[in-house]
């Protein structure tokens, strides 16, 4: 034993007694904690710094300047776009992808980008295939819990039948797309006969939810999301850690709606997303101007003040699920302060909304939120068409908490479909759906100035061309309508039957109650002076157009033609809005 003796170390030996406390306690805890749950928390007290900016690119010009133009310039490896591809339609995931950005001739290496959207994507076809699910939703959407889809509902016909595994696109490089083919190659198909995989060619799958046709043969046409510091950890772009480029290919092509819309909102003093227009290359293949959106990421936080941003999911709720803060992760996620501050305030203000009695709720509302803002966001959302909003099926918004004034603020966010419904919808009418990314196209009118029922398609509603909805699909029904500003709860009731899931509890509350009813139709009031009777959205709308005009590939056409439809849009907004007794008093 004395040679077994020397072969331990000699700290070990030295030091036996607190290895054998160490051992002991260890196995008191396996017996105790052993099979309990361990659950991660990230407590409020302040536990980490925040993210450390390493390098800040300072460009050229500024990103958002809109009176000069722009210059984006994508390059990426062709096997890695069809991985993530093949990825994508397999499984529905966003993967990164390694690539080279040039900004208004700023070169910068190795960001990531990646896919963005949800209902935007649904129109994304791969070798004249959609995406769909074993379900046969097409485009692979992921209903939201107790969500089912309408009766007899249909895939489309490219799609498989209910219950059935897609189909996926094969990723062997002789048959995937490539990024640098032109564009007769890269759709696969000829003049005459099938595609080289023996595809049947001349057709081609309807466009998405709302009306975008998007292909993976067209890089240069699809919604992109930039992460400068993806690969190399700390970098930003004038402070910007991600920037979105919009579709070529919705409900606008030039997306002027969503250029307008955005800019309304900072003309209303709400915090609103920048944007500005610029040419855009992807692999050699040029698009017309594409809308850059700021993102709304830690910079964006920052430049907020103290607080902490949270981002609504398509799939939030809004509804208490206790205090195990895991149980939100399919609600909401936090974007700044990680390992600072977490959901706790959030949860707290959903428990009270959930629980409050009316009373309680008409005290106490003002002390978590602020609800002259609050205001002034439904209001704009009504203002401006916009049905998906909080409530809308997207849950299209942020929520901003501050930390001195312990007060949330709504952030209006992804304003694609605003400017999308009936022009003659009033102040206190429900903003109804948009069916293939329009609702009703602008100017468009109903007789009288009366709101419809929310899920009602308007008078005179005519779907982009090719628009084509499943068969057997029904519009929500008018069960339970949410108030101005959005749709309201699904006609199916509970389980969501009937159609996409709207209503938000917050705003149905806060629409309820008298009180805030008021502010909301003085903050209304207000708005209608200064955008529309103060002809503040048309200058902006003007201005909006000549930035476009600016840049490399436009479609001068295009533009004033969507310039003119809606022009004609706000003039019916102005005038309808006029004679509303909550505008006029009458």
């Amino acid at each position: 034993m004395a040679h077994l003796k020397h072969r331990i170390p000699v700290r070990l030996r030295h030091n036996w007694k607190l290895v054998a406390t160490c051992a002991a306690f260890l196995a008191i805890c396996a017996g105790v904690f052993g099979s309990g749950t361990i659950r991660p928390y990230v407590t409020t007290v302040r536990t980490a710094s925040a993210t450390t900016v390493t390098q800040n690119l300072t460009g050229t010009k500024d990103l958002f300047d809109t009176s000069v133009p722009h210059e984006v310039k994508l390059t990426f490896r062709d096997e890695a776009y069809r991985d993530m591809l093949s990825e994508y339609f397999t499984d529905g995931e966003k993967k990164y992808v390694e690539a080279d950005v040039t900004i208004d001739g700023t070169t910068i290496p190795s960001v990531g980008i990646r896919l963005k959207g949800n209902s935007t994507l649904s129109g994304l076809t791969w070798k004249d295939k959609s995406r769909t699910d074993r379900r046969g939703v097409p485009g692979g959407g992921r209903l939201p819990d107790g969500v089912k889809l309408p009766d007899g509902f249909q895939p489309p016909a490219n799609g498989p039948a209910p219950g059935a595994q897609a189909e996926q696109p094969s990723p062997s490089p002789s048959s995937s797309p490539s990024p640098s083919m032109s564009p007769s190659q890269a759709d696969g198909t000829t003049s005459e006969g099938p595609a080289p995989d023996g595809q049947t060619t001349g057709q081609r799958p309807g466009g998405g939810m709302f009306g975008a046709t998007l292909k993976a043969e067209e890089p240069e046409n699809l919604p992109w999301l930039i992460r400068f510091d993806e690969f190399v950890k700390g970098r930003r772009y004038q402070g910007h850690s991600q920037v979105a480029v919009r579709p070529a290919a919705m409900q606008s092509a030039t997306l002027l709606n969503e250029a307008l819309a955005s800019a309304l909102v900072g003309a209303a003093d709400e915090p609103t997303q920048r944007t500005t227009y610029s040419s855009f290359t992807v692999n050699g293949r040029a698009s017309t101007p594409r809308l850059l959106v700021e993102y709304l990421d830690e910079g964006y936080a920052e430049a907020l003040g103290d607080g902490v941003l949270y981002k609504s999911l398509a799939s939030s709720t809004f509804a208490y699920k206790g205090e195990d803060q895991t149980e939100y992760t399919t609600d909401f996620k936090q974007i700044n302060k990680r390992g600072e501050r977490d959901l706790q305030p959030l949860i707290d203000l959903v428990k009270w909304v959930e629980g409050s009695s009316d009373e309680e709720f008409a005290s106490g509302l003002a002390e978590r939120l602020d609800v002259e803002s609050f205001g002034r966001y439904l209001a704009l959302q009504n203002i401006m068409l916009n049905f998906d909003d909080m409530s809308g099926p997207g849950r299209n918004y942020y929520m901003w908490y501050d930390l001195n004034t312990k007060k949330f603020r709504v952030i209006s966010w992804d304003l694609n479909l605003a400017f999308g419904g009936d022009a003659t919808t009033g102040v206190n009418d429900t903003v109804g759906m948009g069916f293939g990314g329009g609702g009703m196209r602008p100017g468009a009118q109903q007789p009288g100035g009366q709101g419809r029922q929310q899920g009602q398609p308007p008078q005179g509603f005519q779907p982009p061309e090719g628009f084509q909805p499943p068969e057997g699909f029904q519009p929500p029904a008018n069960a339970d309508q949410a108030g101005p500003g959005g749709g309201g709860r699904n006609g199916g009731g509970p389980d969501g039957a009937g159609g996409p899931r709207m209503g938000h509890a917050l705003k149905e509350r806060f629409l309820k109650t008298a009180a805030f009813k008021a502010v909301y139709e003085e903050q209304y009031r207000a708005l209608y002076r200064k955008l529309l009777s103060g002809g503040t959205a048309t200058t902006l709308l003007d201005g909006i157009v000549n930035s476009y005009k600016l840049n490399a590939g436009a479609d001068t056409a295009k533009i004033e033609s969507e310039a003119a439809s809606l022009r004609t849009m706000l003039q019916t907004r102005t005038e309808t809005l006029r004679s509303d007794k909550a505008i006029s008093g009458a």
